[in-house]
């Protein structure tokens, strides 16, 4: 399956992704933009490195990343499953339903008709709640 790059314009400092480098494959927490030279400065494990976008790819957004980042979830009769985050909201139709789902927080609720990835989410989660969303 070809994964689509990540466009500059959609990373934020803070975004989990993943970093590409001679066949090699790290998750990383973007660190800091260069938009001058289209690069990104990703924090890893091992260092933090510049990367340009090509290099990076996105983190599919599945139950277990909602959990990295601190959600919890509840199962509801119906067979929909709903993660919480303090106010914010993510409701799944179904188990594993992420191509079609809600996120609201407050009065702002967005249906999202597609899978997005991790830094997608973090997006969205800091537009709604002016928060970013990590995982301390």
């Amino acid at each position: 399956m070809h994964r689509h790059m990540i466009k500059f314009n959609e990373l934020q400092p803070g975004d989990y992704v993943y970093a590409q480098y001679e066949g090699e494959r790290w998750e990383g927490i973007v660190n800091e933009l260069n938009s001058e030279d289209k690069e990104v400065c990703v924090q890893t494990d091992v260092q933090d490195f510049w990367f340009k976008p090509e290099d990076l790819l996105p983190i599919p957004l599945t139950e277990g990343e909602l959990f990295k980042l601190n959600f919890e979830k509840e199962l509801n009769g119906n067979g929909s499953v709903k993660y919480k985050k303090g106010p914010f909201r993510i409701m799944l139709d179904k188990e594993d339903g992420f191509g079609d789902f809600e996120i609201w927080y407050r009065e702002d609720r967005r249906h999202i008709k597609q899978p997005i990835s991790v830094h997608q989410l973090q997006n969205h989660y800091y537009q709604m709640t002016k928060v970013e969303l990590g995982r301390n």
